[in-house]
C-alpha cells in the first residue's frame, strides 16, 4: 500500500525537482501519541516509547564481524559479535543498515569482488534468520518488516573503491541491494573534492535511489555533493567536531548547511567520536539538533566495526539507556521519534521518490573516468 501511494503522488510532485534540493515528500512527520505513566522511571518511558518507535541504526559492521566465525547463530544469541536478535530486540532495533566496507586498501577488481562476496554474505545470513531478519530495499519494506516482527536489513554503506571507476558497476551493486555509497577512497573523491567524474557519480546515485554517505570524506568533497545532490546525503558516522575533534566528525557549519538541505547525520556510539558515557553522546546529539534541526540527527551504533563504545552502551541493546537520557534532558516524543525512526524514514521516502523523477527525465549515464576526467 505504501508503495501505491507513493506512486500515485509522485506523478503531482516531480515537479517539485526542478529545484536544487526537493522538499520531502511527505511533509511533517507527526507520531501516535505513546501512553506513559506521569512522572514513571525514564528508562520505563524509554522502553514504552521504543516500541512505539524503534530504532534505525545506521551503521552495522556485522557482515565482515562473521567472516571470522566458523558457527554462529544469531537468533538463539551469539556472544562473539555485539549484535544478534535477542540483544536487537532488547534495543528495540526495528531497522539496520549494515556496512560493506573493507578493511585495509583493496582497490580495483579486488574491491568489487570483496563486495560482492560481502553482499552474498548478507544475503545468505539473513535467509538462515527468517524469524528475526528481513532485507529491505525501500522505506515501505523497512515498515512492512517491522510490521511483521522482524528486523529490516538494509544493505550498505560500501566503500567508493567497490566501483572501480565504473557507473555499471554502481547499477550492478544496486540492482543487488546496494542502497548507500560512501564518497571517499577514490580519484573522484578526494581531498579536492568531487571530480567531474565524481559528480556524475552523485547524479547516477540520486537516478538509481543510492544514498550518498559522507561520513570520512574531505571537507571540499561534502560541501560539493551537498550542493549537487538533488537525494539527502547522510553522515552514517559522524558527530559534532566542536564537541570532539575527530576527522570524522562535522564542523558546526557544515552541520548548519547539512540541515538546510534535508540531510541525515547520524551519531556514532563510539567512545573515539562522541565520548566514554551516554552522557557523551547525549551531549553530541543535542549539539546536532540545535543546529541541523530534530529532523536531521539520527543514531548509529557502529557496533562489531572494532571501535569502542561508551560505558551502558557497549551493545545492541543499549538504545532504550541512551533515550532515558535524552528524555531526562527534555527531548519531546515527537522529537525522539524522529530521532530513532522518523528521520531515516523520510530520507529512504525521499531518495525513492527522487529517483523515479529522475528516471522519467534521465537515461543511465555512460559517462567514463578517462572521458571526464582525462
Amino acid at each position: 500500500m505504501a508503495d501505491l501511494q507513493d506512486e500515485l503522488h509522485s506523478t503531482a510532485e516531480v515537479g517539485d525537482l526542478d529545484l536544487d534540493h526537493p522538499e520531502p515528500p511527505s511533509g511533517g512527520f507527526e507520531p501516535p501519541p505513546v501512553a506513559a505513566e506521569p512522572g514513571a522511571d525514564p528508562l520505563a518511558r524509554a522502553h514504552t516509547l521504543l516500541t512505539a518507535h524503534p530504532v534505525a541504526d545506521g551503521y552495522s559492521g556485522l557482515p565482515w564481524a562473521l567472516r571470522r566465525l566458523s558457527w554462529y547463530d544469531l537468533e538463539l544469541g551469539e556472544s562473539a559479535v555485539d549484535t544478534d536478535v535477542p540483544r536487537l530486540r532488547e534495543g528495540h532495533v526495528g531497522a539496520l543498515f549494515w556496512s560493506l566496507h573493507l578493511p585495509g586498501a583493496l582497490v580495483g577488481e579486488r574491491a568489487v569482488g570483496a563486495t560482492l562476496e560481502q553482499l552474498d554474505l548478507v544475503k545468505t545470513v539473513v535467509a538462515a534468520h527468517p524469524e528475526g531478519l528481513r532485507t529491505a530495499h525501500s522505506a515501505a519494506q523497512v515498515t512492512d518488516a517491522r510490521n511483521c516482527g522482524r528486523v529490516a536489513v538494509l544493505l550498505g554503506p560500501a566503500g567508493a573503491a567497490a566501483l572501480d571507476d565504473s557507473l555499471g558497476i554502481l547499477r550492478a551493486l544496486h540492482s543487488l541491494g546496494l542502497r548507500v555509497l560512501t564518497l571517499s577512497g577514490a580519484s573522484w573523491a578526494g581531498e579536492n573534492g568531487l571530480t567531474r567524474f565524481g559528480e556524475e557519480v552523485v547524479r547516477e546515485m540520486n537516478r538509481l535511489g543510492v544514498l550518498a554517505d559522507l561520513s570520512g570524506a574531505s571537507d571540499a568533497t561534502v560541501r560539493r555533493a551537498l550542493t549537487i545532490s538533488k537525494s539527502p546525503v547522510m553522515c552514517t558516522r559522524s558527530a559534532a567536531r566542536a564537541l570532539r575533534p575527530h576527522p570524522a566528525n562535522l564542523p558546526d557549519d557544515v552541520l548548519v548547511e547539512l540541515g538546510a538541505r534535508h540531510g541525515l547525520c547520524l551519531v556514532p556510539l563510539t567512545a573515539e567520536q562522541t565520548g566514554p558515557t551516554v552522557r557523551d553522546v547525549a551531549d553530541h546529539l543535542d549539539h546536532v539538533r540545535e543546529l541541523a534541526g530534530p529532523e536531521c540527527v539520527g543514531l548509529s551504533g557502529t557496533y562489531d566495526s572494532g571501535a569502542a563504545h561508551p560505558q551502558d552502551l557497549s551493545d545492541a541493546s543499549g538504545y532504550p539507556r541512551l533515550v532515558a537520557e535524552l528524555l531526562g534532558r527534555g527531548w519531546s516524543e515527537t522529537d525522539l521519534a524522529l530521532l530513532t525512526w522518523g528521520n531515516v524514514q523520510r530520507v529512504l521516502r525521499t531518495a525513492d521518490f527522487t529517483s523515479r523523477a529522475a528516471r522519467r527525465r534521465r537515461e543511465p549515464s555512460m559517462a567514463r573516468i578517462a572521458e571526464l576526467d582525462g
